[in-house]
């Protein structure tokens, strides 16, 4: 079996010029590579205490669902604006090119439940930072945050500081 980064494709110029996109599209549309990040990103939560995973849309919805699933946990969505059915608190934050928002419903983490948000990338660390916000708003306490990629030239680690961060791949200077 290749190792994970092998399945990583790499896209300059997207989604604007002087950025490096790494597809993660590469690795789901592999059986393997499906099953090596998964795993991978599985191994790190063997010794974290969880009740529920957050997934950050859209593609931490793809890696967290079957780790929720794996584990017996509950799978809550983070997700963009107009696109959860029931009452929300949303949080705004910065990209690393340009500005968005999420939401979560209100009724998503229970006070005292210990979370984990997974994702398929940390770049500034903005989307997580948003989401971890979200989440100890409901009272959640955030026990790890796991990345399948890690682009640390952008500084994410910083923004999260003082949370348990990890990630599977980290590409330098990039």
């Amino acid at each position: 079996m290749k190792a994970i980064e092998e399945y990583v494709r790499s896209i300059p110029d997207f989604p604007k010029k002087g950025i490096l996109f790494r597809d993660l599209t590469s690795v789901l549309q592999d059986a393997d590579g499906l099953a090596l990040a998964i795993d991978s990103m599985q191994a790190c939560l063997k010794d974290v205490d969880v009740d529920v995973i957050v997934g950050a849309e859209s593609r931490g919805f793809l890696l967290g669902m079957p780790i929720a699933y794996n584990l017996h946990k509950a799978f809550v969505p983070v997700r963009k604006p107009g696109k959860l059915p029931c009452e929300v608190l949303s949080q705004s934050y910065s990209l690393e090119y340009g500005e968005a928002s999420i939401e979560i419903h209100k009724d998503a983490i229970k006070p005292g439940q210990k979370v984990v948000l997974i994702d398929d990338l940390i770049a500034t660390g903005g989307t997580a930072k948003a989401a971890v916000k979200l989440i100890e708003a409901l009272g959640g306490e955030v026990v790890k945050l796991l990345f399948l990629i890690e682009l640390p030239d952008l500084k994410g680690r910083e923004v999260l500081r003082g949370y348990d961060v990890d990630s599977i791949i980290c590409y330098e200077g990039e």
